[in-house]
């Protein structure tokens, strides 16, 4: 029998729990202060910077994410862990997004936002945290990484990061949420990640010999950097934008407006690259390169991976 990998186990259950923290300070200070949703406006605000050029490209990336989609890109992950013959992996990338996807829509519903007289003209609307859009590009991106090869995740990651963050910053371009709806959505894809990782080894710890193969470290340092200069850029941005938060943000001037949205898309691309980033340090151990199964004895075929 497999040896028990308590400690990847704990550290997955840590980060989960980590994620979630996360969430629940992005949520009170982005949607239950008065502070955080002047912010969050002016961010927001900006995205009427160069609309008009944009405006088209960035509704056909978001119009491509539809139910039916979702269902397509799931079942095609969830058939290559198949075909590889990696039966935990193929329900464990379903309860990944499937997981995220569903939270993301009760949250949604269940959080209130109190009318501070932030955003009059958004206020009948109500909550928009977090974001269904973001949560569906980077659990999809996430189960990529997950389903396929060793020898691609790290391209893999790298791209899918990419593709997230592209998806994040165009709800925040298309006026659809907020900063701060796309971050809470990406840590609940982080958290879930983290369930997903653990159902996978507890669903292998049968598995015989295992070989964990090598970590993509390469990816991951390169994920953290960028991850790591994003934040800091969203730091700066944000404090610069904190100078003025008194102004209402449809009276801020355009350079004012265009830091305080560039600080948003950063903060958004900054959550997608750490987060993948933990996934992506994690996964050779997850989902191994090679297992023996050991009801077949010493001359099983291995599962490479």
């Amino acid at each position: 029998m497999r040896r028990w990998p308590l400690g990847l186990v704990l550290w997955l259950l840590v980060l989960a729990g980590a994620e979630l923290v996360a969430f629940v300070m992005v949520c009170r200070f982005f949607v239950q202060t008065r502070h955080g949703q002047l912010l969050d406006t002016a961010a927001l605000t900006g995205n009427r910077i160069g609309q008009d050029h944009i405006g088209d490209l960035v509704l056909t990336v978001l119009d491509t994410i539809t139910a039916l989609s979702v269902v397509a890109a799931t079942a095609t992950v969830g058939f290559i862990a198949l075909i590889r013959r990696r039966i935990a992996v193929a329900f464990g990338v379903v309860v990944l997004v499937a997981g995220a996807s569903a939270t993301s829509q009760v949250l949604k519903r269940l959080i209130p936002r109190p009318d501070l007289g932030v955003d009059l003209q958004r206020a009948a609307v109500g909550n928009s945290l977090p974001s269904g859009h973001t949560t569906i590009a980077a659990s999809v991106a996430v189960a990529l990484v997950l389903a396929l090869p060793a020898g691609v995740r790290g391209i893999v990651a790298i791209l899918g990061a990419f593709g997230a963050a592209i998806v994040g910053v165009a709800t925040l371009s298309a006026g659809w949420h907020r900063p701060s709806d796309a971050v809470a959505a990406l840590l609940i894809v982080g958290a879930w990640a983290s369930v997903a990782g653990v159902f996978i080894v507890v669903a292998q710890r049968r598995h015989g010999d295992v070989d964990y193969g090598p970590a993509n470290w390469r990816a991951v340092l390169a994920l953290v950097a960028a991850g790591a200069v994003l934040l800091a850029g969203a730091a700066l941005t944000l404090k610069l934008t904190d100078q003025v938060i008194a102004t209402p943000a449809d009276q801020l001037s355009r350079g004012r407006l265009f830091v305080a949205y560039a600080g948003g898309s950063m903060g958004i691309a900054a959550a997608v690259s750490l987060i993948m980033a933990s996934v992506l340090a994690t996964v050779h151990r997850v989902v191994p390169q090679a297992v023996v199964p050991l009801a077949q004895g010493e001359n099983a075929g291995v599962v490479e991976g």
